[in-house]
């Protein structure tokens, strides 16, 4: 999709961070955009902030982990522009893990919003972007840690390996209609993520407390220290319109990260070597 203006972008978690980044690019290449959040206040002062770059910039309330609430996004979306071409499932939030306290609240709200929120808006939109024949893009916002599993075992890694898979076999499947497919794996970025349980439903219980004392602790504080030093989520924004452009699969943001996509291949590879030196000759 090389020519953005004029087409309709729907932005999941749409009220700050990547999600609001994304929205100012694309009201700044023509694009009408809808903006969607849990948080109302912040989605209204972010809608509010784009009236000057793109007069087609609106908001709605949207809980991904709810089918019907994204179903209802959708259609006040096509209520408002019409035909949607652009949908960025990107909504996430990230909770404790690890092996002491496997806290089972915390592993189904992080999978029903970075997995299930990711599957309720291709639900919500494939068939309408199918149906209207424009053709269109679908961006999925993953992470590295999709890509390798540096933070350990955690809902958030699961959940971003899951998104990274139906991305990649998403994409081949809707190539035939004309509507290409993103999975953004980004680093460290200038997010509040680590903030995530401001908007934790009351359904998915109180935020895991973690023990200062704890190896888990020291993780979270270093994470913490890399995202306030990462990456503007505008610079994020402008790769990903230049990857729907061009119609890229994978968007990465921190080539420094490569080596530690490598070494798991390269030990992927090695145990397959294992397999075949056991073969029978």
């Amino acid at each position: 999709m090389r020519e953005l203006a004029g087409k309709t972008a729907f932005v999941t978690g749409g009220a700050s961070g990547i999600g609001l980044a994304l929205g100012r690019a694309f009201a700044e290449a023509g694009v009408k955009v809808m903006l969607a959040d849990i948080e109302t206040e912040a989605l209204a002062a972010a809608v509010t902030s784009l009236h000057n770059v793109g007069p087609d910039v609106r908001g709605i309330d949207c809980d991904v982990t709810d089918p019907a609430s994204v179903e209802r996004a959708a259609k006040a979306s096509f209520d408002a522009f019409g035909n949607v071409h652009i949908v960025c499932n990107n909504a996430g939030v990230a909770a404790g893990g690890g092996i002491k306290d496997i806290a089972l609240d915390s592993w189904r709200w992080v999978l029903d919003v970075n997995l299930m929120g990711v599957v309720h808006g291709i639900r919500a939109f494939l068939p309408h972007i199918r149906a209207h024949g424009e053709g269109g893009h679908i961006v999925n916002t993953a992470s590295m840690a999709g890509m390798q599993s540096g933070l350990g075992f955690s809902p958030y890694t699961a959940s971003k390996f899951a998104v990274v898979g139906m991305s990649e076999g998403l994409a081949p499947q809707l190539a035939p209609f004309g509507i290409g497919v993103s999975v953004l794996c980004p680093g460290f970025v200038r997010t509040r993520i680590g903030d995530s349980g401001r908007n934790r439903p009351e359904q998915y219980g109180p935020t895991q407390t973690i023990d200062s004392a704890s190896p888990t602790a020291a993780l979270v504080a270093q994470i913490a220290e890399l995202i306030q030093s990462g990456l503007e989520p505008s610079e994020v924004a402008a790769r990903v319109l230049a990857a729907i452009r061009a119609n890229e699969l994978y968007v990465f943001t921190h080539a420094d990260m490569r080596a530690e996509v490598e070494n798991r291949f390269t030990a992927i590879a090695a145990a397959f070597d294992k397999t075949a030196a056991r073969r029978p000759g």
